[in-house]
């Protein structure tokens, strides 16, 4: 979380505050101006603290509210619109003895910040989420630490329940991180290792971890993950234009049944000049792009050098050598020559 804000509105809460800050300095603390004294840590407002808590509300990753849940949950209720953008809030009592996950408890963070912060205040955190109190798998959070992302999160509630339910939950993973639990199971998850024995299982829902796109109908209760386990190699002129690179891919991708969702980066061969075609794919679909210098690439060893490639380039290969290199995997998909001046690789990180 980049921005944190404390709202206090008594006394009690500002000296509460003023603790937190020096826990954490980045943060910034908030009170009523009737309380103004010289603490230079303190920023002190004048507007009712209905607005003071709109606006903070607005603009901020996680807020901590130094006074009643009440009364919180009414301030905070007119401005509440999803999940997903809504920030952390927490609540903390006037005599620090709780630390109350309010709002936001998982994609927001709030559980774990209220956990953080009650083991530095010697309080007691308060998490009420179905799936901490149970303590099974979040759904909506799993392999969050990683980068995976959810293909389709219209099934998140509905695999959800089913998980703190305790009905059979299979899973399959072919790519990504294979540690992204590290307790032992619960009872009801079921890890199976080929898509075929999940789809003929007898489970509820289903957890599929992968960077390729499958087609079942398994999928109406299932919540299907994209571990960033995919590099796609890049080889082109200077001139080549996004347009062209987007085309190749997408070609490349359905193909092969791979998602775009898992592509970690894109990676090519330095040159004079940045490449403003591959900038543009790296901005529109907010994935890094990496460069090699000739000599990095010159001696691994692909399935399809080129003469032709070395003689401009100084390396028998760009696109397969490059995603190879920055994957430390294997290919999956071969070099694609897109006509005049395109060629793509793609490789799997070996985790």
């Amino acid at each position: 979380m980049e921005k944190i804000s404390v709202l206090a509105i008594t006394k009690n809460g500002i000296k509460i505050g003023m603790s937190l800050k020096e826990l954490y300095p980045s943060w910034r603390v908030f009170a009523p101006v009737k309380f103004s004294d010289t603490s230079s840590e303190i920023e002190w407002y004048s507007e009712s603290t209905a607005g003071k808590i709109a606006e903070l509300f607005k603009t901020n990753d996680a807020l901590i509210c130094l006074f009643s849940l009440g009364a919180v949950i009414r301030l905070i209720s007119p401005h509440i619109k999803d999940k997903k953008t809504d920030p952390a809030v927490l609540v903390i009592d006037d005599k620090t003895n709780f630390v109350i996950s309010v709002l936001s408890g998982h994609l927001g963070g709030a559980n774990e910040l209220a956990e953080r912060i009650a083991k530095k205040l010697g309080a007691t955190p308060v998490i009420t989420t179905a799936a901490d109190v149970n303590k099974t798998i979040p759904v909506d959070l799993l392999g969050k630490e990683f980068g995976w992302k959810i293909d389709d999160d219209s099934t998140v509630t509905k695999v959800s329940a089913l998980m703190v339910n305790e009905e059979k939950i299979g899973v399959y993973q072919d790519s990504g991180n294979k540690n992204w639990w590290k307790a032992d199971l619960p009872k009801n998850v079921t890890i199976y290792s080929s898509f075929d024995e999940l789809k003929n299982s007898d489970s509820k829902g289903f957890l599929v971890i992968s960077d390729k796109i499958v087609e079942s109908e398994i999928l109406h209760d299932a919540v299907v993950y994209r571990p960033p386990s995919l590099v796609v190699g890049v080889g082109l002129h200077w001139d080549t234009s996004k347009e062209t690179i987007k085309e190749g891919l997408q070609l490349c991708l359905e193909k092969n049944k791979l998602s775009p969702l898992s592509i970690a980066k894109f990676v090519s061969l330095k040159k004079t000049q940045d490449i403003k075609g591959l900038i543009g794919i790296g901005k529109e679909m907010n994935i890094p792009v990496k460069y090699f210098e000739k000599d990095d690439l010159v001696n691994v060893e692909v399935p399809n050098p080129s003469q032709t490639v070395k003689a401009f380039e100084g390396t028998p290969s760009v696109s397969e050598a490059s995603a190879i290199k920055a994957s430390g995997g294997q290919l999956v998909v071969q070099k694609q020559k897109f006509p005049p001046n395109l060629t793509i690789a793609i490789a799997r990180i070996i985790n």
